[in-house]
C-alpha cells in the first residue's frame, strides 16, 4: 500500500464518512515524500520480501497530474523490480479526465488495473447519493480503460437506491454492467454509516434500507440480467448476507439456483450473522 494522496477529491458521497476527518482534506503527497516511501520498501525487498503488487492510495488517486503518477510508477519500476502490477482507485470522473493517451502512457509504466466504484446504474440513485457521475460516464470510463489495455473492477452497492427504488436500481445496473463488461465485479452490502448524510435521510425516514431478502432479491436480478463475457463476480464482502463468488457466465445458473433455495427458504440461519458481517 503506497500513499500517493490524502482522502477524495469528491468526498460528497451520501454514503461514505471515511475522509471527514478534518485530516483527510484532500491533497497530494509530495513527489519526494513518495520516492522515499518508495526507498525503504526497496530496502525491504533487498533482504529477500518479494513485492508483486502496489496499490496507489487514497480514495481517487487516479484523479492525481498524470506526470505526477508517471514519476511515481518510474521509481517504482527502477527501484522494486519484481512489482508486476500496481493498482489504483478511480472513479468515472478521474478516468474521464485521462486522455487515451495518458492511460496508455501509465499502462506502460505498470499500471495495471483501476478499481472504480459505479455503485449503481440507475442515474436517480447517483443523483441522490451524490456520485458526481452518471451510468453513461461509467459505460464511457470502461471503454477508455479497455482501449488502453488496463484491467477493470468495479464494485456495485446492494440497497443502495433504498427500499422505493431496489427493483429499478438493481435492473439498471445490471444494464450498466452489461455495457460495461468489466473482468471482475464486486458487490457489496450498503451499511448506514452514522454521522453520514445517509444516516440523516433514514432517521427523517427519507430512506429505507431493503432486508435481508430485498438485498438478495437485488443480487439476483444483478447475476441473472448482467451479460458478460468473462467475469470474475465476487459477492463475498464481509457486508454480505450470503457469501458467493462466481464465474460468469458459466456459474449463472450454480448461482441462481443457491440464491433462489434462499429466498424460497427465508431461513435466517442459511444468512451470514450480523455479528459476523463486520460492519
Amino acid at each position: 500500500m503506497l500513499q500517493v494522496s490524502l482522502g477524495c477529491s469528491h468526498n460528497k458521497c451520501t454514503y461514505c464518512a471515511m475522509y471527514d476527518d478534518p485530516a483527510q482534506k484532500f491533497r497530494i503527497k509530495p513527489l519526494d515524500e513518495v520516492c522515499s516511501d518508495i526507498d525503504e520498501a526497496a530496502g525491504y525487498a533487498a533482504r529477500g520480501i518479494v513485492v508483486r503488487r502496489v496499490f496507489l492510495c487514497d480514495g481517487d488517486a487516479l484523479i492525481l497530474p498524470t506526470e505526477h503518477l508517471l514519476a511515481v510508477l518510474a521509481h517504482l519500476r527502477e527501484r522494486i523490480p519484481t512489482v508486476r502490477r500496481v493498482g489504483i482507485y478511480g472513479d468515472a470522473r478521474s478516468i474521464l479526465r485521462k486522455d487515451p493517451a495518458d492511460l496508455a502512457r501509465l499502462r506502460k509504466l505498470g499500471l495495471g488495473i483501476v478499481y472504480h466504484g459505479a455503485e449503481s446504474g440507475d442515474d436517480e440513485v447517483l443523483r441522490r447519493i451524490v456520485k458526481g457521475s452518471t451510468a453513461a460516464e461509467a459505460v464511457k470510463a470502461a471503454e477508455r480503460l479497455r482501449d488502453a489495455g488496463i484491467r477493470h473492477s468495479v464494485m456495485v452497492m446492494l440497497g443502495i437506491g433504498g427500499a422505493e427504488r431496489s427493483a429499478a436500481h438493481a435492473r439498471a445496473t445490471a444494464e450498466l454492467l452489461t455495457a460495461m463488461d468489466p473482468p471482475f465485479v464486486g458487490a457489496l452490502t450498503t451499511t448506514v454509516v452514522p454521522g453520514t448524510p445517509l444516516a440523516s435521510q433514514q432517521a427523517a425516514g427519507e430512506f429505507r434500507l431493503p432486508d435481508q431478502w430485498g438485498l438478495l432479491t437485488e443480487l439476483r436480478t444483478i447475476i441473472a440480467d448482467s451479460r458478460f463475457t468473462r467475469c470474475r463476480f465476487h459477492a463475498n464482502h464481509a457486508s454480505n448476507y450470503l457469501p458467493l463468488s462466481l464465474n460468469l457466465p458459466a456459474d449463472r445458473a450454480v448461482g441462481l439456483a443457491q440464491l433462489d433455495q434462499v429466498l424460497r427458504d427465508r431461513d435466517l440461519g442459511a444468512l451470514r450473522p450480523e455479528h459476523w458481517r463486520g460492519l
